[in-house]
């Protein structure tokens, strides 16, 4: 149970030294989130166990390397490590998957040279016909060969060797072996010694033992072999094996004792017990039980101290906690993935809901807004419409008293300025401003109404600064009037002597200053002469003026100011406004 449950028997003593180092990188690889570093660890512990013959540990890394790849794009990389997983797989005999993985190789097409090597393997793999098969081959020597390509020149020779056995073609597949095996030697001793087992095993099913005894003992003359005591065991126990098949049990015992000799002595566990297994079988055929017993006594006394020194098992178990280590950190990975993963949606829900109310607020607030200035435009053009009480019953007043007086004339002349003043202000009342000059002539239109009304109590005039553009001008329409009526009807009315009233639109930078000055009563005497019923009433006038400056400031921002005070001879109405 020991051996039958370790994982590399066939593992040279360095792997998992490459393993560990690689590791080492992958783990800092991981930690500063690196991809292509991970990707380059992962393709590097790959080809160590490829290098090794450990196809189905390679592709697993290779896969891994290609995902990574895949997604960042790069296609130089991507083409290599595709390339290396579909010779893994096509050593597995995984032939479709191989097939797949030549052709996706071929169509990145990053390398010429690799694009035709890729499209080769793959045709080769597709094409039932034999000639095709040769043809894809050949290819690939001549571009190996280009590129001094030695292990896929040697794979290639080995893979013509293949097509020449298909053919029956034995010189020529013997040739092409043997050329694969003097290539491969120099660079890839793995390689190099799967290929010689290939070239064995050729010899041994065309029952040529002896030049198969002779490959297998001029592999165990090579440096790689002399100096790899493991690897050296290994090629005798091949070579006892092929003694065996020529039905040479003898020489095989001496070849198998020899490997378990060496085994003892270097101590190669493994490899002990399977020299002990095969010279049991062997006595057990020649119905030697008594060797056979001697043989297990001794190994089995032994077993401790070559344990104690086998290095491959401790090897061994560095290389099963270090992939164990690699697995573990792909499932912190993983985790911290799916947590970055989790905390990205949830920051990201986060964000647009904020987003979302962010946007109902400022939709709400402008609504509010927009809601806000309309009402506060309707409102704005409502007092803009209503006309004082005082002035349309006082006007009509006066009509009636002209009538009265069979003053016909004088009612015509006041009721031709009335009708004026009255279609002047109803063709301005839709909108917040109009033009200067027209304000002008409805403010002149309406003083010279009530100096027709009242012509022995005050004389008026207008001063209008020259600066001012009249035409191009624009204010608040219908704003000044209401003062004017004031210092009429609430001031110079009162007047035993006439009085006088001045209105002044004078330009300083900004500005427009407006001045109301009249010499009536002032205000404290006019708050005398009211009624009681005068008291009781709300001005009207003056509270839906300042109301309208109220507005127009909020809506407008011409910063639209009023002052009304007594003067030492009247009241003074100054009001000023951005032009």
């Amino acid at each position: 149970m020991i051996f039958g449950n370790m994982l590399y028997s066939q593992t040279t003593n360095n792997v998992w030294k490459e393993v560990e180092v690689e590791s080492e990188k992958l783990k800092k690889a991981v930690d500063t989130k690196n991809e292509a570093a991970e990707a380059e660890s992962y393709y590097n512990i790959g080809e160590t166990f490829f290098n090794v013959r450990n196809f189905s540990k390679s592709e697993e890394y290779f896969i891994k390397s290609k995902n990574i790849y895949e997604k960042l794009n790069d296609k130089q990389n991507l083409e290599k490590v595709i390339r290396k997983l579909a010779q893994s797989q096509e050593n597995q005999n995984k032939l479709k998957s191989a097939q797949s993985n030549y052709q996706k190789a071929s169509k990145i097409g990053y390398s010429k040279s690799k694009r035709s090597l890729n499209g080769n393997d793959a045709s080769r793999l597709s094409s039932p016909g034999v000639e095709n098969k040769a043809e894809a081959i050949q290819s690939n020597i001549q571009i190996s060969e280009k590129e001094n390509n030695k292990e896929d020149l040697a794979a290639s020779y080995s893979q013509m060797a293949d097509v020449n056995i298909e053919n029956k073609n034995i010189p020529k597949a013997e040739e092409n072996l043997n050329t694969a095996y003097q290539i491969s030697k120099e660079q890839a001793p793995q390689q190099a010694l799967a290929i010689n087992q290939k070239l064995t095993n050729f010899y041994v099913d065309n029952k040529d033992f002896d030049k198969a005894i002779e490959a297998k003992k001029s592999v165990l003359k090579e440096n790689f072999v002399k100096e790899n005591s493991q690897k050296k065991v290994e090629q005798i126990q091949e070579l006892a094996e092929i003694y065996i098949k020529k039905n040479d049990p003898k020489e095989a015992i001496i070849l198998l004792k020899n490997a378990y000799d060496i085994a003892l002595q270097k101590g190669h566990t493994l490899e002990a017990q399977k020299s002990v297994k095969k010279l049991d079988s062997l006595y057990n055929i020649s119905e030697n039980t008594n060797a056979s017993v001697q043989l297990y006594r001794d190994f089995l006394g032994k077993l401790p101290d070559l344990v104690s020194k086998d290095r491959s098992l401790v090897d061994n178990k560095i290389l099963e906690d270090t992939e164990q280590r690699i697995s573990q950190l792909e499932q912190e990975k993983k985790l911290k993935d799916e947590l970055i993963r989790k905390k990205n949606i949830f920051n990201y829900s986060l964000i647009a809901v904020l987003v979302l109310l962010t946007g109902l607020i400022i939709f709400i607030f402008r609504t509010l807004k927009k809601v806000q200035i309309k009402n506060k435009k309707i409102a704005l053009q409502s007092l803009r419409r209503e006309m004082n009480p005082h002035f349309i019953f006082n006007s009509l007043n006066s009509v009636n008293h002209f009538i009265a007086t069979n003053n016909e004339l004088e009612a015509n002349q006041y009721l031709t300025k009335f009708s004026k003043l009255m279609r002047g202000v109803m063709e301005n009342s839709s909108e917040d401003f109009i033009p200067f000059q027209q304000e002008l002539d409805l403010l002149q239109n309406y003083l010279a109404l009530e100096k027709t009304r009242f012509a022995d109590k005050f004389d008026y005039e207008i001063e209008v600064d020259e600066s001012l553009n009249t035409q191009s001008l624009k204010v608040p329409g219908m704003l000044i009037q209401p003062f004017l009526e004031n210092a009429v009807w609430h001031g110079l009315r009162y007047r035993s002597e006439k009085g006088f009233l001045s209105l002044k639109f004078i330009k300083n930078n900004d500005l427009l200053n407006i001045t109301i000055k009249d010499n009536g009563i002032g205000i404290e005497e006019s708050k005398k002469q009211k009624t009681e019923h005068q008291k009781t009433r709300e001005g009207r006038g003056m509270k839906n003026t300042l109301e309208r400056i109220r507005l127009l400031n909020d809506l407008y921002n011409k910063n639209i100011d009023c002052a009304v005070k007594d003067s030492e001879d009247g009241v003074i109405v100054q009001i000023s406004m951005i032009i």
